[in-house]
């Protein structure tokens, strides 16, 4: 299978080495020269800076891992082409920009991949198994807490300059770290109703929010808390989850779930040893590759994406206009 890759930053870079560990050695790279990594890794790909000479390579699949407000330039000529589509979160800047794509894929029937790669967490896929048999009960509310400091994230770089703090690029925490709006989806259903405060409480240098607060409604009826900042040392990352009959705790750092129930006897559902960081984007490429191939079951696709572009953006209006949002 031949590969495109369109955008060479950390996440692009990722890629590159994962498809690699999976023997797929047939890649092309498109790139503006923008990112701030050393090159000696690219030598030996054929790289292009034109997107039409790109496809003219007449890749498969195209994984797009450039900044979030430059997603369509790739994935609309890519779709019109017939490539299958890896589009890293969130699918695009704003909801109007995924509607010439959703146009084409409706006629080309592309196979698109939502990348969000929580999906392959084992804690997550364990806490989904445990909701789906109704192990513990009826989930009643649940707390949402991810926290990290934006200058951490990128050493090599000035974090003023990434795509995460600039609007023009897709910044923003809400975009950025929009991942709950997925998988908090995929838990307890499609969304009723939010509320949201967002603003900006650090002394970091940006042109975009570095914190929101949301209350979730979800047509299931549990509700729920989700915090997002920038700003949070150490990192926290993690939910909580009260059922009727027991709490069920997710811990990111371990990928872990700890469950205390009404009597105070507690279980413990750790991680596959050795489990780190790196495979969930291991198995998220491996699934891609499945589902081209069309020997897998789609988890995450453009529909789920765009639901995840709809919840950050009602967080963002409800932020900015204080008031309740109410999804159809």
């Amino acid at each position: 299978m031949k590969f495109l890759i369109a955008g060479l930053g950390s996440i692009g870079r990722r890629h590159l080495k994962n498809l690699l560990a999976l023997n797929q050695k047939d890649i092309v790279l498109y790139r503006t020269h923008q990112s701030t990594l050393a090159d000696d890794d690219l030598k030996e790909f054929p790289v292009e800076s034109d997107i039409q000479k790109a496809l003219a390579h007449k890749p498969d699949a195209v994984i797009i891992s450039n900044p979030t407000a430059l997603h369509m330039d790739v994935a609309i000529p890519a779709a019109e082409a017939g490539c299958a589509l890896f589009i890293e979160k969130p699918l695009a800047y704003k909801l109007d920009d995924l509607q010439p794509l959703e146009k084409i894929l409706k006629e080309k029937k592309n196979t698109v991949f939502s990348a969000f790669q929580f999906h392959f967490n084992p804690g997550l896929r364990k806490i989904s198994q445990l909701l789906t048999e109704n192990v513990f009960g009826k989930p009643l509310s649940f707390s949402c807490h991810w926290g990290e400091y934006l200058p951490d994230w990128h050493p090599w770089e000035d974090y003023r300059k990434s795509y995460a703090a600039n609007k023009n690029l897709g910044g923003g925490v809400v975009l950025t770290l929009c991942h709950p709006f997925d998988y908090l989806r995929w838990l307890f259903g499609d969304v009723a109703g939010l509320f949201a405060v967002t603003g900006k409480a650090s002394a970091l240098e940006m042109d975009v929010e570095d914190f929101a607060d949301a209350i979730i409604n979800f047509r299931s009826g549990i509700t729920g808390h989700l915090h997002l900042d920038y700003y949070r040392q150490p990192v926290r990352h993690d939910l909580e989850i009260t059922c009727t009959e027991g709490v069920i705790y997710w811990d990111h750092a371990s990928s872990d779930v700890q469950v205390q129930r009404q009597d105070k006897s507690k279980e413990e559902f750790p991680a596959p040893q050795g489990f780190e960081r790196n495979q969930m984007f291991l198995d998220e490429i491996r699934h891609f590759i499945g589902l081209v191939e069309g020997k897998e079951q789609q988890v995450c696709d453009f529909q789920d994406g765009k639901k995840a572009l709809e919840l950050a953006w009602g967080v963002l209006h409800s932020g900015r206009y204080q008031q309740c949002i109410v999804f159809d």
